[in-house]
């Protein structure tokens, strides 16, 4: 039967198909949660989202006898391009039937788009960058769903190395199940929290773009020489201002102080998608209201790590070596109080040894796992 591949321009009323199909796909899967409609658009949207002001994107669909069986997206990021010089594309979005002609469509399809953009190769899948969510996962599909994580089914890997592609990295998330922390750990912060010149701190919502624009500016230093390293440019960060306002919890937002200059960072956010399980996605008042209630007054019984970063100077220094470790406690200390009973930490790559040896020393364990692959384009 035939396959017909649909082109959509960011921010087209044709993107409409493309953002139900994963709902359509996985309704009833475990680790399936719909993200909210509002901001799936948003995310597409070159008005809203201020990764297009370094990016090019399109979209694909996929269709069979008038029904829509696949989705794919093609990037071509400046932003990556001006800091690794390596004439690499990227495909993300990338949710299919099990079929293998219907994956390699698409992905010929983004790989074409890339070509023409002058691309030698093409790697994800990226959703849409970086610094989003990235990977196919291959481990941990009965998990439960959590925030910034992406979900598809065991089959998804395989299609992917039949259309060509080979495994670049691997990427882990990690469990922590927020009991008390191994004595090594304990013995790390106990260590940090008695040197005089060291302070952790939380946020101060009340100067969210001040804090945040510290946390911006350690991240990029921290992660500068992490592989496919994207910085966030000053108009993400205001984004990532709005985004994190809502949402933030103070005793989960930490950074770290030697001598008052910032020099690390932890944040952690509740999973929002135990909060927005039952909303199908829509957000009308009802829906805010009990996104709203099951935030602040009940917050979500898990949690996600996503950043946790140090500057260069600090990591060379013998005396702050446990500080990661230290601000992985004292995040513990708040999930604690919150009653949260189960946190995830990453993503980091499989082969940083350095970092997965401090989430390791705190008693985390890998539960999911996600692929990038990448394929040559003629």
């Amino acid at each position: 039967m035939t396959i017909d591949i649909r082109e959509h321009a960011p921010g087209s009323p044709g993107l409409r198909a493309f953002l139900d199909f994963p709902h359509q796909l996985y309704k009833g899967d475990p680790g399936w949660v719909r993200p909210l409609r509002i901001e799936a658009r948003r995310q597409l949207d070159p008005r809203r989202n201020p990764f297009f002001e370094h990016a090019e994107a399109r979209f694909f669909t996929a269709w069979r006898d008038g029904r829509i069986v696949g989705r794919c997206s093609a990037q071509v990021d400046h932003e990556h391009l001006r800091i690794h010089d390596d004439a690499t594309g990227f495909f993300g979005f990338l949710d299919t039937i099990d079929d293998a002609a219907v994956c390699r469509r698409l992905i010929d399809a983004a790989g074409s788009w890339c070509a023409l953009k002058g691309m030698k190769r093409m790697r994800g899948p990226f959703s849409l960058s970086i610094n989003e969510e990235i990977g196919v996962m291959v481990e941990g599909f009965e998990a439960p769903s959590m925030i910034l994580t992406p979900y598809h089914r065991p089959y998804q890997a395989h299609l992917l190395a039949a259309a060509g592609l080979r495994p670049v990295k691997d990427i882990l998330t990690w469990e922590h199940d927020c009991s008390e922390p191994p004595p090594r750990a304990m013995r790390a912060y106990r260590s940090i929290m008695a040197l005089p010149e060291v302070t952790i701190r939380p946020i101060d919502k009340r100067h969210l773009a001040r804090e945040m624009a510290i946390v911006c500016d350690i991240f990029n230093e921290a992660w500068q020489d992490n592989w496919g390293f994207v910085p966030w440019t000053d108009a993400e960060l205001k984004k990532a201002v709005k985004d994190f306002e809502l949402i933030l919890i103070e005793n989960l937002a930490l950074v770290a102080e030697i001598n008052g200059e910032p020099v690390a960072i932890a944040i952690c956010i509740p999973n929002l998608n135990e909060a927005i399980r039952d909303l199908d996605g829509r957000l009308g008042p009802y829906g805010l209201i009990k996104l709203l209630w099951r935030t602040k007054m009940r917050p979500p019984a898990s949690a996600k790590l996503p950043l946790l970063g140090l500057r260069r100077s600090v990591r060379r220094h013998r005396r702050y070596a446990g500080l990661a470790t230290a601000l992985c406690v004292a995040i513990y200390h708040g999930l604690k109080d919150i009653r949260v009973g189960r946190a995830e930490l990453g993503w980091t790559l499989e082969d940083n040894h350095l970092v997965n040896s401090v989430i390791e020393r705190i008693g985390a364990k890998p539960v999911k796992r996600h692929r990038i692959f990448e394929r040559p384009l003629l």
